[in-house]
């Protein structure tokens, strides 16, 4: 496929993931912390999740297509040995740890704010963490056009 067709599939994507966790995290989070009401943070979860699981899958199919256009193949992944090599190794890592957190929250953190708001502070890290790395992935990426990190 086109490399800047799946740079656009990859930035509209971004969008979407990026743009839903910066409105939850700046949008919804505050409220539901002050009133200590998870129905506001679970309903908008459920809402965005057909939108926004799908995007982080285009995200991970198109982001490792450009890799191997750029000649950064599984074999290279974590060698962190050229600049190209560091961005694809660390946005990865971030993609590990951000499938963890997001297990976190399904396994252990939603099922109980269902019933109480108990792990509300916990849930709002985990919603503040997954922001941040969805940020930090996005401004890893614009270093690809500079040649890398």
């Amino acid at each position: 496929m086109n490399h800047h067709l799946l740079l656009i599939i990859h930035l509209v994507a971004a969008t979407i993931w990026v743009g839903g966790h910066l409105y939850v995290c700046l949008c919804v989070l505050p409220g539901v912390l002050k009133s200590k009401d998870a129905g506001p943070l679970l309903r908008f979860e459920k809402s965005f999740e057909p939108l926004g699981m799908p995007a982080l899958v285009l995200l991970v199919g198109t982001g490792i297509w450009m890799a191997l256009q750029f000649g950064v193949y599984p074999s290279q992944w974590f060698s962190f040995a050229s600049p190209l090599e560091r961005v694809v190794s660390v946005k990865l890592l971030l993609l590990l740890l951000t499938v963890v957190l997001a297990l976190s929250a399904q396994l252990r953190v939603i099922p109980t704010l269902k019933q109480s708001a108990a792990r509300l502070n916990e849930m709002a890290v985990h919603v503040v963490l997954v922001t941040l790395i969805a940020l930090a992935m996005l401004v890893l990426g614009s270093f690809i056009r500079y040649g890398g990190i």
